[in-house]
């Protein structure tokens, strides 16, 4: 309507003025509600026809969405081990800081393969200091064996001498027997040795194997009986959360979440605008823009592009056993672009999920200041400019229209 008004003003007036004053025509008599498309033919025409191409460089050269919405995302509540909730930490609507606990699963079992693992510990550690005893009895018996040993070896070199000097004084048969005494005594210096030896490879090898198993077990049980309490992932606030003690809730996806955790400053100064594909080509980063939302009405909010999504979501397919069929791809997708605010804390009052309508608007200056450009173009360039000033009174009427149209025309 604005448009067609303007285009009026260039048209239709004036043919309007020409056949009254110059042609000398008057209302109600040449010129009537009846003959008004023959009189004012060329102007009606002339004006339908600029209004159409004023509201094509418009919409073409100052994009234009409704689709705009300051999306946030949402994190689901889910334990890891499924279970009977027994404790509850926060109420509906609480916020939260990384690393509090949420709620607490039934933990009897995890407790007990805890205390299995930790009595483990100790009894590998009670085993340890049996083991050092144990060395210490090797030791002695080791010393005690190498004594013996040392007497009947001692006694055999005195019986030996003495033999060789006067075999009748010693009996070869008692010689024999002392030999025999020495290799059953070294036999048991070697048992003790051996015996010591064992002691201590358990000490320095087996008991720390089984310690560490038993201390990995340990510490396995500590992280089960950590998994029946789930605590916030992110700083944040707790919504949907109607979880009591007694409710048995599954991991995911099994059932229902136990509640949301929406982030701390998701969604906030950022909105998420989706255009018509036509625009992709005039869309880029650093173009400013403008954006009016319902939760904040009757207010502009001043806007530049940051970023526009090189790809368009509804072409998006994934890997299946059926080849995608076209026609079931759906209506075409739409342009994706950033905005955020122009200047600080032009979004804070706008809750997140808010939906908004915004305009983006070219700018052709830095071309127009070319001096290759040509009288025609740049005469173009002046005008996709200029006419920026027609979307914005759009959008501005859309602001004051928008309460209207949500307290009094929605049915509220």
């Amino acid at each position: 309507m604005l448009e067609l008004m303007l285009c009026s003003m260039l048209t239709l007036v004036p043919d309007f003025l020409f056949r009254r004053f110059v042609q000398g025509k008057r209302l109600g008599r040449e010129i009537t509600l009846f003959s008004v498309w023959y009189e004012l033919r060329w102007g009606i025409t002339l004006c339908l026809i600029l209004t159409v191409l004023l509201i094509t460089v418009v919409l073409y050269n100052h994009p234009s969405s409704t689709n705009v919405t300051s999306l946030f995302r949402t994190i689901s509540l889910f334990p890891e081990v499924g279970g009977r909730v027994t404790k509850v930490y926060v109420d509906y609507n609480q916020r939260v800081k990384k690393g509090d606990p949420l709620f607490k699963m039934d933990s009897t079992r995890q407790e007990a393969s805890l205390e299995r693992a930790r009595l483990q510990v100790v009894e590998v550690d009670a085993s340890m200091a049996t083991a050092r005893a144990d060395v210490l009895t090797s030791e002695g018996k080791l010393q005690e064996a190498k004594g013996s040993l040392g007497q009947a070896q001692d006694e055999l070199r005195t019986k030996s001498t003495l033999q060789q000097r006067n075999a009748d004084i010693v009996a070869a048969r008692e010689i024999e027997k002392l030999q025999t005494l020495v290799a059953t005594r070294q036999g048991a210096v070697d048992a003790a040795a051996a015996a010591k030896e064992s002691a201590q490879t358990k000490i320095t090898t087996v008991l720390p194997a089984q310690k560490a198993s038993a201390e990995a077990g340990l510490a396995e049980a500590q992280v089960e009986l950590d998994k029946m309490t789930t605590y916030a992932g992110v700083d944040g606030r707790v919504d949907q959360f109607v979880l009591r003690v007694g409710d048995i809730v599954q991991p995911a996806p099994v059932t229902r979440a136990a509640g949301i955790l929406i982030p701390e400053g998701a969604g906030e100064n950022r909105l998420f605008a989706g255009f018509n594909q036509i625009e992709a080509q005039v869309l880029e980063v650093g173009m400013v823009a403008e954006a009016t939302c319902i939760s904040k009405p009757m207010t502009i909010i001043p806007l530049v592009v940051t970023k526009v999504q090189s790809v368009i979501a509804a072409g998006q397919i994934t890997g299946s056993n059926l080849l995608t069929e076209m026609q079931k791809i759906g209506p075409p997708g739409t342009v994706l672009a950033f905005l955020e605010p122009l200047y600080d804390g032009g979004l804070n009052d706008v809750p997140p999920g808010s939906s908004c309508i915004a305009n983006v608007y070219s700018n052709h200056h830095d071309e127009l200041e070319s001096k290759d450009l040509g009288f025609l173009k740049k005469l173009y360039l002046h005008i996709v400019d200029t006419v920026a000033l027609v979307h914005a009174l759009v959008l501005r009427l859309q602001a004051i229209i928008l309460p209207l149209k949500a307290l009094v025309f929605g049915g509220h």
